[in-house]
């Protein structure tokens, strides 16, 4: 596997933690980069640890999970969804929005975006390609867009407000759907 096959993996199994990053700065408008930052820690360094997990069980581990895993992620990102949903409806001021992001939130959030991760690293073992160079590469593309997307949804929260946090819950809720709908589909 060339460098631009790895890249081009990297940035596609970033996408779901990109767009949870989003938002998650939708609903969290008096954040600032160290919560971008540990935000972007979390989602990457999950998205390094589960390429190696499921290259080193070699199919063993997600043979078990590969018949729910998309009920799992669907469940827990429609959950996260609505409730900023409902949230969003709730509350009135740019300033009383908040998400959580404590430690059970972002350990939930970077578990349900990195299960497809998992799969790509059980994929990795099939190719007799190397796990390591793939893992860092997705790790630190992940990171870097969950930065980025966290302090750029952060802006669309305050400069669109209710919306913006609403359309945040949707794209949650959507991205949960999707993952259940590829793989009963797929």
């Amino acid at each position: 596997m060339g460098l631009f096959e790895i890249l081009l993996l990297s940035i596609s199994l970033a996408m779901d933690a990109f767009a949870v990053s989003i938002a998650a700065g939708i609903g969290s408008p008096n954040a600032g980069r160290r919560t971008a930052a540990t935000i972007a820690l979390f989602f990457g360094g999950f998205q390094t640890l589960m390429p190696i997990i499921g290259y080193l069980a070699a199919g063993a581990f997600y043979g078990y999970i590969c018949h729910f895993d998309h009920w799992i992620a669907f469940v827990l990102l429609a959950f996260i969804g609505g409730k900023m949903i409902y949230e969003a409806v709730a509350n009135d001021a740019c300033t009383a929005r908040r998400i959580d992001l404590g430690l059970r939130s972002l350990l939930i959030l970077a578990l349900a975006t990195s299960i497809d991760a998992l799969a790509a690293g059980v994929g990795l073992t099939f190719l007799c390609a190397s796990i390591w160079l793939p893992a860092a590469t997705i790790g630190m593309v992940t990171c870097a867009l969950c930065f980025i997307g966290f302090l750029f949804g952060k802006r669309l929260g305050c400069a669109f407000g209710k919306r913006m946090e609403i359309a945040g819950g949707v794209v949650l809720v959507g991205l949960g759907l999707k993952i259940l709908l590829e793989s009963l589909l797929g």
